[in-house]
Order: structure tokens, then C-alpha cells, then sequence
């Protein structure tokens, strides 16, 4: 028997698959091309190669913080931590995004400092380590593609080994034009490019990821037609204090208190609210919320209670 004020809800919390393999394939390549390119920015004197390489810098230390949140995440629930290490991935996202935008900031001043003054570039070896780059982005690319979209994590470490490839491509058409043309700026020019790539994709997911630990509603779950779906069940009178936050990827968390007819309670008739009510949440929105929790409370209850918001 379900009594007024009782919450609902038997879901296990924690997080699908995380995509620990394809992180650690991605960070063994990650970390080799890294040795390479820092090797070939000494060797041309290259900006947009060095700027690369510090990209894939960011991307060492941030599939690193991916891989450790991939397996932190899996970790179960606790009487001290409820909801487990879903927030993991969120903060290790956070982080990515962090140094992203770092680098992206760092490219941008040396850059124009690099228009004013370009130093010599050496056009062939730069061409061969932008091959080298972009051969292992792609493998990169590759082993990240086909879980790019299973949480916060994943995506935003597909996001900067797809900015990597860019970058890559970018060295190259560098090297081809200071050959051909023997302007030097284009390697300035073309840092500052990969510098353009980075920030706003950087600052995005920064944006969303920090939404996500100020316990905002989730963007694509619209809380007044949440109310109006419930209002709109038999025998639900209101609905106040509803909120919704996500934990991680994947897992939205909704409370509302409901109130419904007061012979509800006498006639058995609470325990097949709730099921609506979860069933509702679960099954009618963009967002869907497996985990939600309802406190039902009859007409005379609501009438008396205070501190009540929508």
C-alpha cells in the first residue's frame, strides 16, 4: 500500500557503456603522435605544429581523465554516494573543455605575435609530420566513432581528436603554401585557424557540462508541459515543486509533489497513480526520465501546506 508523501522509484543508478577499450586505443595512439609532433615542432620551427601538438597535449591529459571516469562511473551506488560516480564523466568533461579553451586562448596570442615577426619554417619536414598527425586522428577517429554519442565523456573526447584532425589538415595546407609560395606567415595563419576550431566547440561543451553540475533543468525536457501532462491524468487536482536535474549522461531525475483526490487513498486507487505518473514522465518527452519520484498528497493536505512553488 502506497501512503501520501511516498516516493516511487526501484531503478538502479549508474551509467551504460562507457567505451573504456576505444579510450585507451585512442589515448596509446594519442600519446605516440604527441612524442612525434612536439619532435617535428623543434625540428621546422613551426607554430601551427607546436599549437598541435599542444592540442594533442590537452588530449593526452583529457582522455586520460576520460579513461579513469569511464571506470570510476562503474563503480556501484553507496550509502554516502547515492547516485554513484555518474558525475564523473561530467566533471572529466568539464575538464577537457577547460583546457581546451586554454589552448585555444594560447594559439590566438602567439599567433598574432607569429604575423608580426614569422620566424623561418621548414616547409618538408612540416609536411611529413601533418601526414603523420592526421594518419593517427583518423585512426583516432576511428575507434571513438561508434560510442561518440554514449555520454558526456565519450563525446567530448571524440570531439577533441576530430578538432586534432582539423588541426592536422591545417598543418598541412600550411606546409603546401609556405613550399610553393614561401610565405611564412601561413603557419601563423593556420594556427590561428585551429585555434578558431577549438574555442567555440570548447566553450559548447564547457557551457553544457556546467549546466549539468548547476543542476539545471535538462534543455531538452520542458517542465511546463511535464506539468501539463500531469495535470491532464484522471484524478491529478495540481501539481507543484516539480524538479529536474540530470546526474550524467542518460540519467534524468524528476520529483513533483502531486495532488490528487482525496479517495484515492481510501479506494486503492494511489498505487495505479503512481505507475501512471512514472509512465508518463518516462514515455511522452524528448527526455525520457526513468528515475522519478512522486509524493502524493490528497486535496486536504495540499490546501494546508506552505512553501509551495511551481
Amino acid at each position: 500500500m502506497v501512503q501520501p508523501g511516498q516516493s516511487h522509484g526501484g531503478h538502479t543508478h549508474g551509467s551504460s557503456s562507457t567505451g573504456t577499450t576505444r579510450l585507451a586505443i585512442a589515448l596509446a595512439i594519442t600519446v605516440v603522435i604527441l612524442v612525434v609532433e612536439i619532435i617535428g615542432a623543434f625540428i621546422t620551427g613551426s607554430l601551427a605544429l607546436l599549437v598541435d601538438a599542444a592540442h594533442m597535449l590537452t588530449d593526452a591529459g583529457g582522455l586520460t581523465l576520460a579513461l579513469f571516469a569511464a571506470n570510476v562511473v562503474n563503480r556501484p551506488a553507496t550509502s554516502r554516494r547515492t547516485w554513484g560516480y555518474g558525475r564523473a564523466e561530467v566533471l572529466a568533461a568539464t575538464a577537457q573543455a577547460t583546457l581546451l579553451l586554454a589552448v585555444g586562448v594560447f594559439v590566438m596570442v602567439e599567433g598574432v605575435q607569429r604575423l608580426i615577426d614569422p620566424p623561418p619554417i621548414a616547409s618538408g619536414e612540416l609536411l611529413i609530420f601533418g601526414v603523420i598527425g592526421l594518419a593517427a586522428n583518423v585512426a583516432s577517429i576511428l575507434v571513438l566513432f561508434g560510442s561518440r554519442s554514449a555520454n558526456f565523456n565519450l563525446r567530448a573526447a571524440f570531439l577533441e581528436v576530430v578538432n586534432d584532425a582539423f588541426g592536422s589538415v591545417a598543418v598541412i595546407i600550411a606546409a603546401i603554401i609556405i613550399a610553393t609560395t614561401g610565405w611564412t606567415r601561413a603557419d601563423a595563419v593556420v594556427a590561428m585557424l585551429i585555434g578558431a576550431l577549438i574555442l567555440p566547440r570548447a566553450f559548447l561543451l564547457l557551457k553544457e557540462t556546467i549546466a549539468v553540475l548547476l543542476e539545471s533543468t535538462p534543455k531538452d525536457l520542458d517542465l511546463d508541459l511535464v506539468r501539463s501532462h500531469l495535470v491532464g491524468l484522471p484524478h491529478v487536482q495540481s501539481v507543484h515543486d516539480v524538479h529536474a536535474t540530470q546526474i550524467s549522461s542518460g540519467l534524468c531525475v524528476l520529483t513533483a509533489h502531486v495532488v490528487v483526490d482525496d479517495e484515492c487513498f481510501s479506494d486503492g486507487h494511489a498505487p495505479v497513480m503512481l505507475r501512471e505518473l512514472q509512465q508518463c514522465v518516462a514515455e511522452h518527452f524528448a527526455v525520457s526520465v526513468e528515475h522519478s519520484t512522486f509524493q502524493l498528497e490528497p486535496a486536504s493536505h495540499a490546501r494546508g501546506e506552505r512553501h509551495t512553488h511551481d
